[in-house]
């Protein structure tokens, strides 16, 4: 670890969204090198709820660095206002880094980077792939479970990063010199389309899993099933379909330039969830 690492050992990073995919890696982490952590969350010790804006300035107050994953996306409608307000609140603590989790080709989620980089100009923006996390510890466990998996995704192909790989990058991001001001877009190292997930997801598992592509409308529907309101199904529904109509469809070195090393395969992600258990029924 570098001078500027050592020196931050003694001071604090603030985790947004601290308990979500990223963010409990992330706490991980830094706690497993010594660094102090707040972990931001809607009902944990540190309360943070982007939701509520009274509940910002006392988890950044004296924070040295934050790692900003906002809910429930950063396309969402809403986002860069709360980007903008929250980079005046932590530039106003005195927060001097801050790493922020993007998506890979959303337009709206880049105005909510520039609109934190206002008040942020040293801004670190990671941009993820769709996370192969998806399928163990997301919206699409149960269908894994099932053996079925149903998307809009068509039979386009996806870059899928490991939420591992991008939590060492961001802790890279937050704990050395160099990455102020950079953009990383991370992704795994090759694409799969859903019915190549699926299939790797069967050889992992040993039991068949099969993928079902469905419209955005169908897709919308089930989520409206799952306790999801109308409006927010009909665009997460379309957020997905926009970012599968093939314009990420490639890879980048994102996550070698820096950390050095080639990010996980899909389908070594799958063994390793196996193992964990993570489909155990």
């Amino acid at each position: 670890m570098n001078e500027g690492a050592d020196h931050m050992n003694e001071r604090t990073v603030l985790v947004t969204s601290g308990t979500g995919k990223t963010g409990h890696r992330v706490v991980e982490r830094l706690t497993a090198r010594g660094i102090p952590v707040r972990s931001g969350s809607r009902s944990g010790e540190v309360r943070f709820d982007w939701a509520d804006d009274s509940t910002w300035g006392a988890a950044l107050c004296g924070a040295y660095a934050a790692y900003v994953a906002y809910y429930p996306d950063l396309a969402a409608p809403g986002a860069a206002d709360a980007m903008r307000r929250f980079g005046r609140l932590a530039a106003a603590n005195g927060v001097g880094r801050v790493v922020l989790l993007s998506g890979r080709g959303e337009p709206e989620a880049a105005l909510a980077e520039s609109a934190l980089r206002e008040a942020c100009p040293d801004l670190t923006v990671v941009r993820a792939a769709f996370f192969a996390q998806n399928f163990s510890e997301g919206a699409m466990v149960e269908g894994v479970l099932a053996g079925t998996v149903a998307f809009p995704g068509g039979d386009t192909a996806e870059p899928w990063v490991d939420a591992g790989d991008l939590a060492d990058v961001v802790v890279a991001a937050l704990t050395e010199d160099g990455h102020a001001g950079q953009t990383y877009e991370l992704t795994g190292p090759r694409l799969l389309t859903f019915a190549e997930v699926t299939a790797e997801l069967s050889r992992a598992t040993g039991r068949a899993i099969r993928y079902v592509p469905v419209s955005a409308a169908e897709y919308a529907e089930q989520l409206t099933q799952y306790g999801l309101p109308g409006p927010d199904a009909e665009w997460l529904a379309g957020l997905f379909s926009m970012l599968l109509d093939g314009h990420n469809a490639s890879t980048t070195d994102g996550v070698k330039r820096v950390l050095g090393r080639e990010p996980l395969d899909f389908a070594d992600f799958a063994r390793d969830a196996a193992t964990a258990g993570d489909w155990h029924v």
